[in-house]
């Protein structure tokens, strides 16, 4: 399709970016179409984000142009890319936690009355933006007291509070329940109406063909494919991806189960004067993995949490190789053998600053430190890290990097080695495919079957129904706190499992089981 003048509101002209020992992106052309919704997708590392800091004045091509409604466009800063009409949401949230909502949504842009902030107006602002994205979040409410989702949401409403031409989406829906993207859509639809351009990044496949009218496709920083949106399929996207057959990245076979490693009973968690965690019992075999599905509140990262020991307060009985675990700190459940890959690696997984070997071993040092004197021992810790690196496939040129250095996927990867390096007896994973891309989760649910291969119990949450469904041999699903279903993979449809998670917002205790 060639793109007239009129429809293109912004090009990018053989833009190549390069840093020490790395093209990151090389000659590559892509076009923004006016009033569309321009979807961008490709492996992590294959340059997607560069490409959109380069877009967003954060960062400078070394070579090429950016051109705006056909003047040359000279970005020095993110302030010049806001002048210019530019906003972007990041994949990782670019919130303060010690604010407010509303103070959040204008950090930097502040409303001013008479000489000082306008508290009040914000507020109002604030409310009406969230309003409009189909929440009731009380502006006044500190970030740190929201969940991921609805930080989410509020990173949204920061960019739609600035009067843009151009909106840069980078996995804007990767914490989202469907009903909360379902309104998110509803939002970029608006927006588009308007005439607005929107840049949407996701490696939610479907959602991309849902709401996309481009698709641009990079591979190892490069073009690879540009189209309008009729007529591509997720399986067309994944072959230009990854230059794979896109019906190899997942796959389980079965295998044999052992003995019961983990029998969790009557386990309740009570938050605000309501159970969050409600009398859930299950088990969990040698060799088996086990999916938890259900919506957003549904309480699975709550279970989890319980399990690894940050809820000393829940009740009910938690076991081990048929041995009940008296004590339930987080430090006490390592020890035991239950370790949790938590669901926002940036927050709870990986210290920033750190580098990826100190990240890994964060949780391991014991095992490092000379039992004769209290000193940790370089070599046998370095030792570790090059093995799980060769284990785990993670694309790093030094251990010593910061871990921010890494693409999505490998620091994924990193914090699952960070798990198993305190030597588990159940490795539970929240969310471990949030944010990477489809070459990367095919990799780490690969990590994951070759784990329980080795007599590993795993047990992950996932949101999508095909990652659960491909992936489990036994699947739970979860609603308002209780388990709603349990099924084993050969009997488990999409049907079914929709159904369970919505089963406990409608009746009782109805459990659906034909496991």
């Amino acid at each position: 399709m060639t793109a007239t003048t009129d429809d293109v509101i912004l090009r990018c002209e053989q833009v190549s970016k390069v840093f020490p020992g790395t093209v990151a992106l090389r000659d590559v052309d892509f076009s923004v179409h006016r009033g569309k919704v321009n979807v961008l997708v490709g492996e992590n590392g294959a340059g997607k984000s560069t490409l959109m800091k380069v877009l967003a004045g954060v960062q400078r091509p070394t070579s090429g142009a950016l051109v705006m409604n056909g003047e040359p466009l000279e970005l020095h800063s993110t302030r010049d890319a806001e002048r210019a009409g530019i906003g972007i949401i990041y994949q990782e949230l670019n919130l303060c936690p010690n604010l407010t909502v509303a103070d959040n949504i204008f950090l930097g842009r502040e409303l001013t009355s008479r000489g000082s902030i306008d508290r009040a107006g914000q507020r109002r602002a604030a409310a009406e933006l969230i309003s409009r994205l189909g929440h009731d979040i009380d502006p006044d409410t500190p970030v740190s007291d929201l969940r991921i989702g609805q930080q989410q949401v509020v990173e949204i409403a920061k960019a739609l509070a600035q009067d843009v031409q151009v909106l840069i989406m980078d996995e804007p829906t990767s914490a989202l329940s469907a009903a909360e993207v379902d309104e998110l859509f509803t939002v970029i639809r608006d927006l588009r109406a308007a005439g607005v351009a929107i840049i949407y990044i996701s490696h939610r496949l479907e959602e991309t063909i849902e709401i996309g009218d481009h698709i641009t496709v990079l591979r190892d920083g490069r073009l690879v494919e540009a189209a309008p949106m009729s007529g591509v399929d997720v399986a067309w996207i994944i072959e230009k991806m990854v230059g794979k057959d896109p019906t190899s990245l997942f796959r389980k076979e079965a295998g044999e189960l052992g003995d019961e490693l983990l029998c969790v009973d009557d386990l309740c968690l009570i938050q605000q004067g309501g159970y969050v965690v409600d009398h859930v019992s299950f088990g969990v075999r040698a060799g088996e993995v086990v999916g938890l599905y259900g919506l957003m509140g549904a309480g699975r990262s709550e279970l989890f949490e319980c399990l690894a020991g940050r809820h000393p307060e829940c009740t009910g009985t938690v076991s081990l190789r048929g041995e009940p675990l008296t004590r339930s700190t987080v430090l006490d459940r390592i020890r035991a053998g239950i370790i949790l890959a938590p669901e926002d690696r940036q927050r709870d997984g990986l210290v920033q600053p750190l580098s990826v070997a100190d990240n890994m071993t964060l949780a391991s040092l014991d095992g490092f430190v000379n039992p004769m004197a209290p000193v940790l021992q370089p070599r046998r810790q370095r030792a570790a890290v090059v093995q799980q690196v060769k284990d785990l496939a993670i694309r790093v040129a030094n251990p010593s990097q910061v871990i921010t250095s890494l693409s999505g996927g490998n620091q994924q990867k990193v914090v699952v080695a960070k798990a198993l390096l305190t030597e588990p007896t159940v490795l539970l994973l929240d969310e471990p495919s949030r944010g990477i891309d489809v070459n990367a989760k095919s990799e780490v649910f690969s990590i994951m079957a070759r784990l329980a291969a080795r007599g590993y119990g795993v047990v992950f949450i996932s949101s999508e129904l095909k990652e659960v469904l491909a992936m489990s041999d036994r699947i739970l699903v979860m609603s308002r706190g209780r388990i709603t279903g349990d099924f084993l993979q050969c009997d488990a449809t999409e049907e079914l499992l929709v159904a369970a998670s919505a089963a406990g917002l409608r009746a009782g205790r109805t459990v659906a089981s034909v496991a």
